[in-house]
């Protein structure tokens, strides 16, 4: 029997429908414009171009309004930080939103902690990712989209958290340490081992999880032999595989053997439709969030 299939497409679908309903019953009981997020996008990257393009839409479709504020790959770091400075002080802006990855010139962490905490919906403020280390998944700040998403799908799908080994392989900031801390909380209870792909006989570690979470970018890293009959595998990977047989010469390939894996784990998100669509719905959670927090401080 073959592992059930989480759908994050369909998942996020419904979120999004909750999510523009709150928006409407904020728009009633607030004056004021619909709630916006700002995405700054730096440079000319057809994918990256596309994420933006998503998130826009996405917003529109719940009530909420995007601006685009496009720069190009050659900008100073000092006209980005003024950028910022700028959408900082708008209060017709709630939420800022900066497009990775940044060209090489520009020091990422400066950046990011230039933008207020209380607009930062990415959740990568160190404020931000500070509360989330003291409050966990009850921090007042933001939560990353990305681990707040996996965290949804595990819930969706009845998976237990309590008491399970989760094993994350990847060990960035944008997902891999923040849902480290998700899942070792106190309102998870999981006991989370962190691998990377320098970990020595990594296989030894992923059989042992009830819970596996790939987020290491390297295409097809996790294979059957790597996975505990029944587990749950969680594929955050994305990434752009060469194929001829399709028109555009490339399809999208996750850190998951899928169709290998999906024979021996008892879950599977699959990509696309997996983890992605998650991202994107909890980015309009955190912009809404911040509209209403930003609501109340001006009463």
């Amino acid at each position: 029997m073959g592992a059930v299939s989480i759908d994050g497409f369909e998942i996020a679908r419904k979120l999004r429908g909750d999510i523009a309903k709150r928006v409407r019953a904020h728009l009633t009981s607030h004056t004021g414009p619909a709630p916006c997020l700002a995405v700054i996008l730096v440079g000319d990257d057809p994918a990256s171009a596309a994420y933006v393009a998503a998130k826009g839409k996405a917003l529109a479709e719940c009530g909420m309004t995007s601006r685009d504020v496009r720069l190009p790959a050659a900008v100073s770091q000092a006209e980005l930080l003024y950028r910022i400075l700028m959408l900082n002080s708008d209060p017709a802006v709630q939420g800022i939103l900066l497009q990775m990855p940044l060209p090489p010139h520009i020091d990422r962490r400066q950046v990011v902690a230039s933008i207020l905490p209380e607009k930062d919906v990415d959740g990568f403020h160190p404020l931000n990712l500070g509360k989330l280390l003291v409050q966990g998944e009850e921090s007042d700040g933001f939560v990353p989209c990305t681990p707040r998403g996996v965290l949804h799908l595990l819930d969706s799908a009845g998976i237990q958290t309590s008491g399970a080994h989760a094993v994350i392989l990847g060990r960035s900031n944008l997902v891999g340490k923040p849902l480290a801390v998700l899942l070792g909380s106190t309102s998870r209870n999981a006991t989370v081992t962190v691998c990377h792909t320098r970990t020595r006989d990594l296989a030894a570690y992923t059989r042992s999880a009830d819970i596996l979470v790939a987020a290491a970018g390297v295409p097809g890293i996790i294979t059957a032999e790597m996975v505990k009959p029944g587990a749950a595998v969680i594929d955050v990977g994305i990434s752009r595989a060469a194929d001829s047989a399709i028109p555009r010469g490339y399809r999208l390939a996750g850190d998951v053997d899928f169709p290998a894996v999906s024979r021996t784990a008892g879950w599977i998100t699959p990509v696309p439709r997996g983890v992605g669509p998650m991202t994107i719905a909890m980015l309009l959670h955190n912009t809404l969030e911040a509209a209403i927090r930003a609501s109340l401080r001006q009463c």
